[in-house]
């Protein structure tokens, strides 16, 4: 527990499902009051807000689709009339779907990059704007991917929206730094959530995975929601403008485990 996150006010967005979900639900765990962003499936966020304030905390859900600028700006807005102030923001919300690249039409680009990219820069822009007027030394965090590092065929959208994303955290966190503002990214690597975990129940398809985790395991939601909290706690006051890779070790070129040396 991170006494110091009780009563933090914390934005997630695509905060309904997935790490989002997890995310949502361990900060509500810190006492921290959660917002809960989502695009679709009302019932699901409502139904963790219900679960937060069972707990004893605070939340509240916001739709919106963070590609688009006013529903972005209308986030900020509610969050800070709901509690009063923004101390966090975890730009989360993110789409992927695979398209040999020469199949990729300019639509199918757009959706990516527009939701992953996008979203997260008018996020930490919206965010930054609000912590300079209300003198708060507030924190990004972005939910980047391996595939920030690692290139991903069939994904050139996806891994030029999270490569394009490392470099916007480095860039505004030199440039916010000297406010205070902390800024960095979680890249997870292959996590089971409930849109993921059919694929990883099958034999083949989990083989193959594991054979790309030197710790020969598929990590779960809640070891990235972990890392949220602790980034976003004073724990981590000195952790600023870098990534944090919650993947088993997929970065570290697995092909040569079985090479000789």
């Amino acid at each position: 527990m991170y006494k110091d996150l009780k009563d933090k006010v914390v934005i997630i967005t695509g905060g309904n499902s997935g790490i989002g979900k997890a995310t949502s639900e361990r900060f509500g765990k810190e006492g921290s009051k959660v917002v809960i962003n989502y695009l679709d499936h009302e019932e699901e966020a409502e139904a963790i807000v219900q679960s937060i304030k069972d707990s004893g905390s605070d939340a509240i859900a916001v739709q919106g689709d963070v590609s688009k600028e006013e529903d972005i700006m209308n986030l900020i807005q509610k969050a800070h009339e709901a509690f009063g102030r923004i101390d966090i923001m975890i730009n989360n919300a993110g789409f992927e779907k695979p398209i040999p690249t020469h199949k990729t039409s300019l639509e199918d680009w757009s959706k990516v990059i527009d939701i992953n990219l996008t979203g997260a820069f008018l996020g930490s822009r919206e965010a930054v704007k609000y912590f300079l007027d209300q003198g708060i030394k507030g924190q990004i965090i972005n939910t980047a991917s391996v595939h920030d590092v690692i290139p991903w065929p069939n994904y050139v959208n996806y891994a030029a929206s999270k490569g394009g994303l490392k470099l916007m955290m480095e860039t505004m966190s030199m440039e916010y730094g000297k406010y205070g503002i902390r800024i960095n990214n979680v890249s997870p690597g292959a996590i089971v959530t409930e849109h993921t975990r059919e694929k990883f129940s099958d034999p083949t398809t989990r083989d193959e995975t594991l054979e790309m985790i030197p710790l020969n395991e598929i990590g779960e939601a809640d070891q990235v929601a972990n890392i949220n909290v602790f980034l976003a706690s004073e724990e981590a006051s000195y952790i600023h403008g870098t990534t944090i890779y919650v993947d088993g070790g997929m970065t570290n070129y697995p092909a040569f485990m079985g090479g000789k040396g």
